[in-house]
């Protein structure tokens, strides 16, 4: 009997969807490597155990898998039912014994994978609805979870470094972070620029009505990324040496 493989013809989604698996594999490759008696441990996303963010990722895999059957069916299926909801989502899976915590980050991993492939091509540009609120098309779901796994990874703080991730991911989470600056960000506030130092394309978020005194961040974009997205600021400093506050927040 042959595979069955995903209906898609898009080379952008394909890529995209390849990406997403080498992430969810990076994302299990690095929670193998944890032993369960570091389950417990504090990761990099602050107040969140490892256990936390481990159920968190799990879970996130499942509020996905509700959207993409809501793009195969036309039937809603919100993420979450409030935010209340998946906070005690979180703390419940923390609770779980260790083996069941990987489990359900397989099985949920999977479910969602099967969810993709099943999704008829034609299906894929169905609406649907982020936690946020915002109305975006299912192959949004490929680039939320793709984000997911790459950087929590990171933060399961076991040796994962956004240096491990391939280049074109890192230009990827560049641009992410200048588009999600640019909702949350109000006008009127300090402008940010992000400047590269091994790529040739600077980042700017252009605030309408910003102050005239950009904040300029400069760094390998790997090292960029690891500031924009709150989880260091080593090697990256301003134009006169000094180093950034903290970036705006993401996402």
């Amino acid at each position: 009997m042959p595979a069955r493989t995903d209906n898609v013809r898009d080379p952008e989604l394909v890529a995209a969807l390849l990406m997403m698996r080498r992430g969810q594999a990076y994302w299990a490759r690095k929670l193998n490597e944890l032993h369960d008696d570091e389950f417990d441990g504090p990761s990099r996303v602050p107040g969140w155990t490892r256990r936390q963010l481990i159920a968190h990722v799990g879970f996130h895999a499942r509020a996905l898998a509700r959207l993409v059957e809501w793009a195969r069916t036309g039937v809603e299926r919100r993420m979450y039912d409030s935010p209340e909801q998946r906070a005690e989502e979180i703390d419940f899976g923390a609770t779980l014994p260790t083996e069941a915590l990987r489990n359900l980050c397989a099985h949920a991993a999977v479910h969602l994978n099967v969810e993709w492939r099943d999704l008829p091509e034609a299906s894929w540009r169905s609406e649907v609805r982020t936690a946020g609120g915002r109305l975006v098309p299912a192959t949004e779901t490929v680039w939320m979870r793709t984000r997911e796994v790459w950087i929590h990874a990171v933060d399961l703080d076991n040796g994962g470094r956004v240096t491990d991730f391939p280049p074109e991911l890192v230009d990827a989470l560049l641009e992410d972070l200048v588009r999600v600056w640019r909702w949350k960000i109000r006008v009127g506030d300090r402008d940010v620029i992000l400047e590269p130092v091994d790529r040739a394309q600077r980042h700017r978020v252009q605030i309408e009505g910003d102050r005239g005194d950009p904040l300029i961040v400069r760094g390998t974009a790997a090292d960029l990324v690891t500031w924009g997205t709150g989880r260091g600021d080593k090697n990256v400093s301003t134009p006169e040496g000094d180093r950034p506050p903290p970036a705006p927040g993401w996402p």
